[in-house]
């Protein structure tokens, strides 16, 4: 069961995936989720406690999800893809606030810092799975870093162009990790 706070702060991350961050304020967001100001406060502290606490429940979900998967698939490249299926599904909500807090981040925004942190665990995790498929600890590490540019990009380009280009960014990283585990066989 969730908390008052957890609840609240599931709300907060739907506004903001619709609405982006920006520069709102903790008023219009408190009146976008049916709260009060002083309720975000109470639960946050403050416009910038609240902003690291979207980022760490949004980001760190997605990489518990990316470990489940991986714990739970004998195979590494079905986890990637079932991970892949899943970010894709939600790209059209999640992709423009995860590029919005990226560039915070690349701005050293302080709430957006545990940005930072979750790329380099998924890059472990991703290194992780590409050992497992056969790589060498160099090579598996190269092709998680090449697997997150790609997660990315294609991620960016769904959310402009939206569903349609689903097709070819699911043909895209079947590819990529097809090529991948080839590689990882030494074939």
């Amino acid at each position: 069961m969730s908390t008052a706070r957890e609840a609240l702060l599931e709300r907060v991350i739907a506004w903001f995936a619709v609405n982006g961050v920006g520069d709102t304020s903790m008023r219009t967001v408190a009146e976008g989720v049916g709260t009060s100001h002083r309720m975000l406060n109470y639960h946050f502290g403050s416009r910038d406690g609240l902003l690291e606490a979207v980022v760490a429940a949004t980001w760190g979900r997605q990489n518990l999800v990316l470990a489940e998967l991986l714990d739970s698939s004998p195979d590494p490249y079905t986890a990637a893809y079932a991970f892949w299926d899943r970010i894709a599904g939600e790209a059209a909500l999640v992709a423009p606030l995860f590029f919005e807090v990226a560039a915070a981040a690349m701005q050293g925004k302080p709430w957006a810092v545990p940005l930072r942190q979750w790329v380099a665990q998924w890059r472990e995790v991703l290194t992780t799975l590409f050992i497992r498929a056969g790589h060498e600890p160099r090579a598996a590490a190269l092709q998680a870093q090449m697997a997150l540019a790609m997660a990315r990009g294609l991620l960016f380009e769904l959310a402009i162009i939206g569903e349609e280009g689903r097709a070819a960014a699911d043909t895209a990283i079947r590819t990529f990790l097809e090529s991948t585990r080839i590689a990882g066989q030494g074939v």
